[in-house]
């Protein structure tokens, strides 16, 4: 007898699904272009005293600190600045990006106090370092440091931190807030390798006392990744602006270091390892 096979089933004839490449992440570094708006008080082009070279300096609005000799107290209030989106501040600054680089300069975040608006502040350096190709600066108090996330923190190239006082009383007296967040904010800069120039306000009869000066110094050399320290001689171009706000400028009477006061202030971080400019 002849077995019988069951039939062969008959298949569905599928479509042929063509095999597309993936797609590519997004690279790190490239502009979100997000919609991302916030106050700027101003913008300017300056060369050496925000950065190395001549560098296009974004002024934010608002700051939390209210520190005695405040040349642009005008900033303080982000009420004060004009709201501006992310994509206008970049195409402003690529007008001057080829005459930027020639100088060796680059693109800095002042205030006012960036991280008060740090989405706006990391939209910023994000497109100025990976849109522009600039360097980037943030200026900084560093009271604000535990806003600024690693993402912002790695597109900034180097961070200018005011360290105002060593003393805590002083630092209060001289800022109406507490030290430590800064101090925090710097070790952390430190654990990360980020470049840092220290910002001391040399001030008579206020910061300039032998004890607050070392103990500045002695931290900054601690840190590791302090490349240069700023002695700023204390000065009252800012009075005009404070009676201007009907505000009183309470260090009207104080008088400007002498230079041989600002040298033996550097001098102390010299004697730490640490480049006083």
């Amino acid at each position: 007898m002849t077995a019988v096979l069951p039939a062969t089933p008959v298949l569905p004839v599928l479509p042929v699904v063509p095999v597309l490449p993936a797609t590519p992440a997004t690279p790190a570094g490239a502009a979100t272009h997000r919609p991302v708006s916030g106050s700027v008080h101003s913008w300017d082009l300056s060369t050496g005293v925000d950065g190395p070279g001549t560098r296009f300096v974004t002024f934010l609005a608002g700051c939390p600190l209210n520190c005695l000799y405040c040349h642009n107290p005008d900033t303080l209030k982000m009420r004060n600045g004009t709201r501006t989106s992310a994509d206008a501040m970049v195409a402003e600054a690529a007008k001057y990006t080829t005459f930027i680089r020639a100088a060796g300069g680059g693109a800095t975040i002042s205030g006012g106090e960036p991280l008060l608006q740090a989405v706006f502040a990391g939209e910023l350096f994000h497109r100025y370092k990976h849109e522009l190709g600039l360097h980037t600066a943030l200026d900084t108090s560093g009271y604000l440091g535990a806003r600024a996330t690693d993402a912002l923190l790695r597109d900034v190239d180097l961070v200018l931190l005011d360290i105002k006082s060593w003393d805590r009383a002083t630092y209060t007296e001289v800022t109406g807030r507490e030290l430590r967040p800064t101090l925090d904010f710097a070790r952390r800069l430190a654990d990360l390798g980020k470049e840092v120039h220290v910002r001391f306000v040399l001030v008579p009869g206020l910061t300039d006392s032998a004890e607050n000066i070392e103990g500045v110094a002695s931290f900054a050399a601690s840190l590791g990744n302090v490349s240069r320290v700023d002695v700023l001689p204390f000065h009252k171009l800012g009075e005009a602006k404070w009676e201007a706000l009907g505000k009183d400028f309470t260090l009207r009477g104080t008088p400007s270091p002498t230079p041989d006061e600002v040298q033996a202030a550097k001098a102390v971080f010299a004697a730490h390892g640490l480049q006083a400019i």
